[in-house]
């Protein structure tokens, strides 16, 4: 298993792995379980994805950006880095949790995730922490981001001008073209007069939408 992080307490790790299966079969021993270094992991993991795109998607609202942390840090996407990091291969399971096909699991591979984040940030700091998380997350948010940025653009970008006016946004569909079956709209989208952005579609609809798209894209280049 190489996480792209050496450590200098092995203790740190060997917890970070041990999963309680495996402390609980082991009470004689030293074995510790990682579900306190998992805690420490949550929340330094919800820290460093919440500055992130905090910082890289400075016009999304409050519940855009909180939608888009929950998709990267949910069980699903950490058990696919663990997996990736063959992490489910390095886990201490108790026998039963073998038997049963916990290493596979994905609940177990995730909480071994954060607490590997935990065992880093208590071995190396913040910084260490932060790059061991953004190595693996920050190609994941630029790819959900993607989708994230088709949601409903008309009212992210009417929140975002709220933010400092109270005058409406105004679209209007200055051309179409081609044939009634295939026909294709032109929008623009207005404030007090001044044009923000365009945008083409297949319907009025899509092409008011892709005007708001473009209109959040230049603000946000321009702040």
């Amino acid at each position: 298993m190489d996480i792209g992080y050496d450590f200098k307490n092995r203790q740190l790790i060997d917890t970070a792995l041990c999963h309680s299966s495996y402390a609980n079969e082991h009470k004689d021993s030293s074995a510790e379980c990682n579900e306190r270094l998992e805690f420490l992991g949550d929340a330094i993991l919800g820290l460093i994805t919440g500055e992130y795109i905090y910082k890289k998607f400075p016009l999304w609202p409050e519940g855009k950006l909180t939608k888009l942390r929950a998709a990267v840090v949910c069980e699903a996407m950490l058990a696919k880095k663990g997996r990736e990091l063959r992490i489910n291969e390095m886990l201490r399971l108790g026998k039963g949790e073998e038997i049963t096909g916990g290493r596979e699991r994905s609940s177990i591979i995730a909480d071994a995730v954060e607490a590997i984040i935990g065992a880093v940030y208590l071995d190396g700091g913040m910084e260490s922490a932060r790059k061991f998380v953004l190595d693996m997350l920050a190609p994941e948010i630029e790819e959900i981001s993607g989708s994230f940025e088709a949601m409903d653009s008309k009212t992210m970008l009417q929140e975002i001008i709220q933010k400092d006016s109270m005058s409406p946004l105004e679209y209007d569909i200055t051309g179409e073209k081609g044939p009634a079956h295939c026909k294709e709209f032109e929008a623009v989208v207005k404030h007090c007069g001044k044009v923000l952005g365009k945008g083409v579609g297949k319907s009025k609809k899509e092409a008011e939408q892709n005007a708001a798209a473009q209109a959040i894209k230049i603000l946000q280049y321009t702040n």
